[in-house]
């Protein structure tokens, strides 16, 4: 699987992050990826106005996604990124969305939200509740994960333990002291003890890092983006999850798996 990863600025305007999103999609499909995925909270941001969440949100058929959809039409690109989703309880789902030929092929909403560092963002978001399925890209297995999601290992397990080859994580990770270096060390931790590919796709500008990069099933950082606006590229190889799983069999030795769970998994070929 070819992955590209759009890092930007989202702006204000929902208008001006439709533009961004599209041409990501365009220049991502012109150099052959599979996979193109984008930032959390690409709808709208200013950080002078944490209440843009809610005011900003859009439902699924809205116009920001309308103009995604239409892009998106005619090709087998899956563009992943995340938005804000009014709910009728006043405040707004964080959703990961999948996007195939024009249309929604998966969808997550956020199930850690990010209340640390004297932030709150339960105060405009509710909560998911489900694991999402897995979405298949170019014979590949995709878990879904968002943001501050990294920090739980539990999430990344389960999504391997259902089958994942790749996770992927769109963030708008802030900055702060010793900030980009949890980042880092989470993202491959994740891939590590998982032996799976996670690919961190970070939005940039003035609050959060930018960062984005894709850590392989042995922890090496095969791509990586600095703190500005970037599209960069990866090669994600089934042979390398192979390979990792032999050298480093950490989900054949868990000592806490049932072992009905591990025979499915040797059965499937993941261990």
């Amino acid at each position: 699987m070819k992955v590209a990863l759009g890092q930007f600025a989202v702006s204000r305007e929902w208008q001006e992050n439709a533009v961004t999103c599209t041409d990501l999609m365009a220049h991502a499909l012109a150099g052959g990826a599979d996979l193109l995925v984008l930032p959390e909270g690409v709808l709208a941001r200013d950080i002078a106005d944490p209440d843009l969440v809610l005011k900003a949100a859009q439902p699924l058929d809205g116009p920001f996604l309308t103009e995604v959809y239409a892009a998106s039409r005619g090709n087998n690109l899956t563009t992943m990124m995340t938005v804000h989703v009014p709910t009728e309880d006043g405040r707004a789902l964080n959703v990961l969305i999948a996007i195939r030929n024009g249309e929604i092929v998966a969808r997550y909403d956020k199930l850690h939200l990010y209340d640390a560092f004297a932030m709150q963002e339960s105060r405009n978001v509710t909560p998911g509740n489900e694991v999402p399925a897995l979405v298949e890209v170019a014979g590949m297995k995709v878990g879904l994960m968002t943001c501050y999601d990294v920090r739980f290992p539990e999430q990344a397990r389960r999504l391997v333990l259902d089958g994942a080859d790749v996770l992927v994580l769109p963030a708008a990770w802030v900055k702060g002291p010793l900030k980009e270096m949890h980042w880092e060390v989470l993202v491959t931790a994740r891939a590590l003890e998982n032996t799976c590919y996670l690919v961190a796709v970070g939005e940039c500008g003035p609050r959060n890092i930018g960062n984005s990069l894709v850590v392989d099933p042995l922890g090496v950082a095969i791509a990586k983006a600095a703190e500005a606006p970037a599209l960069v590229f990866a090669d994600l190889d089934p042979a390398r999850i192979a390979h990792a799983r032999q050298v480093l069999p950490v989900l054949e030795n868990r000592r806490f798996a049932r072992p009905e769970l591990k025979k499915q998994l040797r059965d499937r070929g993941n261990i």
